[in-house]
């Protein structure tokens, strides 16, 4: 059974940080791209950043980059999006992913099923 479970949102203050975790099973890790996504009530999901397993490849948002960094531990089959310097408008449900799109981005081959997690929400007080 393929899963992916979510942890660390919560309520920061702008200009704070928090730590997202995202462990995977069920599935080779290393094989596989996984992304972090935000999604908030009325707009399209969006890809926040994207590892590859493969290859020295990362991908950010425009509206991410240099505020949040993207990592990955593979002997706990777990990735990560630290998240710095925190806005208003970062307030969403993240969730980590497999799909298409962050394949693309970081130039890894998609294996053809997307995989997600429920997600954590994040919220972030002016």
């Amino acid at each position: 059974e393929v899963q992916l479970v979510e942890s660390g949102g919560g309520l920061v203050q702008a200009g704070g940080s928090l730590r997202l975790s995202c462990a995977a099973s069920g599935f080779t890790f290393n094989d596989h791209v996984i992304g972090w996504f935000r999604q908030v009530l009325g707009k399209d999901r969006e890809a926040v950043s994207c590892i590859s397993t493969s290859n020295d490849r990362t991908y950010y948002a425009d509206s991410v980059k240099g505020r949040f960094t993207i990592s990955r531990d593979s002997a706990k089959n777990t990735v990560y999006l630290q998240m710095n310097s925190l806005k208003p408008e970062d307030a969403a449900n993240y969730q980590c992913g497999v799909e298409v799109g962050c394949a693309t981005k970081v130039s890894q081959a998609y294996h053809g099923r997307d995989y997600w997690g429920k997600g954590t929400l994040v919220t972030v007080s002016s």
